[in-house]
C-alpha cells in the first residue's frame, strides 16, 4: 500500500461525533491539513520537525545535582534542561522543592551549557518570578484544569508546556490549551504522560494513539513523557522509541546522577549512562520520520497540483 498524502491525516478523518466536540476549540484545531504551529525557544524550534529532548531531575536538590545533569544531557543532545523548584507531591511530607533557590540554580544550568529551561508552575501568583527565569513554563498534570492558573498563563510571555491530567480525555486537554490561547498566548506544547487506568504493572497507562490523534486535530506540537507514563526506567526507552515512531515533536524524560538517592521519581529516572545509550538508540528512528515527513511533504505538493 502506498503512502497517502499528508492532507489525508487531518480532523476530518476522526469519527463524526468527535469532530464537532473539537470544533468548539477553534484556535487550537487544524483549520488546514498542513496547519503547525512553531514555537522558537532561543536557538531552536520545536514544531518544525526537529525532535527536541527535554532531559532533568524531576526535583532541583542540589546546583551539584543541577550542573552535572546538564552538562551530561547536553552532551548526549537534549536541547532542554527540566527541573522542578517547585514541586506538587502527593504527600505533605515529600520533599517541596527549593524554590526560587531551585530556580536560580536552573538559570546557572542554562548559564553554563546553553540549554534552555522547563520547570513547573503550580500557582498563578507564582507565575511572574517563573517568568523571570524560566523558557518554558509547564503546567502538571494536577493542574491541567486550573484555569486562573491557565489565563495567568496565557499573559506571561513565556511558551507554555501543558501536561495531559491523569484522568482527562484529549477533548478536555485540548479545552484548556484553548483556555491558554484566549488568554493571549499562542505557543502551547501539549504532552501525553500517561493516564490512570486499572493497570498497576505500570504507574499510568501510555496512550500512544493520543499523539497521532492530537497530531491529527491541533496545529500544537506535541511531546510525550515515558518517564512519567512508564514509571520504570527500563521501560523509558522503548516508550520514548513509541513516541518517536508516532510522529511526537519531542521527548521529556527524567535524568538523576544517581537515581537511588534522588528526593523525588528515582525509580523512573535514567542515569547519565542510560539516557545517552537511548539518545543513540533514537538516532535511527529520528531519521526515519525526518524522510518520512519529506515524502509526505512531496505528495501534499503533488496533490495539490492536482
Amino acid at each position: 500500500m502506498g503512502r497517502l498524502p499528508r492532507a489525508y491525516f487531518c480532523f476530518a478523518n476522526v469519527n463524526t461525533p468527535w469532530n464537532g466536540h473539537f470544533s468548539t476549540f477553534d484556535l487550537v484545531t487544524k483549520k488546514t491539513p498542513d496547519a503547525q504551529t512553531v514555537i522558537r525557544i532561543r536557538d531552536f524550534e520545536i514544531g518544525s520537525g526537529d525532535f527536541v529532548v527535554m532531559a532533568g531531575p524531576c526535583a532541583v536538590e542540589s546546583e551539584q545535582q543541577v550542573l552535572k545533569t546538564a552538562e551530561s544531557v547536553a552532551r548526549s543532545g537534549a536541547r532542554i534542561l527540566r527541573g522542578g523548584a517547585y514541586k506538587p507531591r502527593s504527600s505533605p511530607y515529600s520533599f517541596q522543592g527549593l524554590g526560587v533557590e531551585g530556580l536560580k540554580i536552573l538559570a546557572k544550568a542554562r548559564e553554563a551549557t546553553g540549554l534552555a529551561i522547563v520547570t513547573e508552575v503550580m500557582s498563578e501568583t507564582d507565575v511572574p518570578v517563573i517568568a523571570e527565569y524560566a523558557d518554558v513554563m509547564q503546567v502538571g498534570t494536577r493542574n491541567m484544569e486550573n484555569y486562573s492558573l491557565l489565563e495567568a498563563l496565557g499573559k506571561c510571555g513565556r511558551p507554555v508546556l501543558l501536561k495531559r491530567g491523569l484522568t482527562s480525555t484529549l477533548q478536555e486537554l485540548l479545552r484548556s490549551a484553548q483556555c491558554v490561547l484566549m488568554a493571549g498566548n499562542p505557543e502551547v506544547i501539549l504532552c501525553e504522560r500517561g493516564i490512570r487506568t486499572f493497570e498497576k504493572a505500570t504507574r499510568n497507562t501510555f496512550d500512544i494513539s493520543a499523539v497521532p490523534v492530537l497530531k491529527m486535530v491541533s496545529h500544537l506540537p506535541v511531546i510525550v513523557d515515558p518517564s512519567h507514563a512508564a514509571g520504570l526506567r527500563a521501560l523509558v526507552p522503548v516508550l520514548a522509541r513509541a513516541g518517536v515512531v508516532v510522529g511526537a515533536d519531542g521527548l521529556l524524560v527524567e535524568v538523576h546522577p544517581n537515581p537511588e538517592k534522588a528526593m523525588s521519581d528515582g525509580e523512573q529516572s535514567l542515569t547519565f549512562e542510560q539516557f545517552e545509550s537511548m539518545m543513540r538508540d533514537l538516532q535511527p528512528y529520528i531519521e526515519l520520520q525526518a524522510g518520512y515527513r519529506d515524502v509526505q511533504a512531496e505528495l501534499t505538493v503533488v496533490a495539490g497540483g492536482h
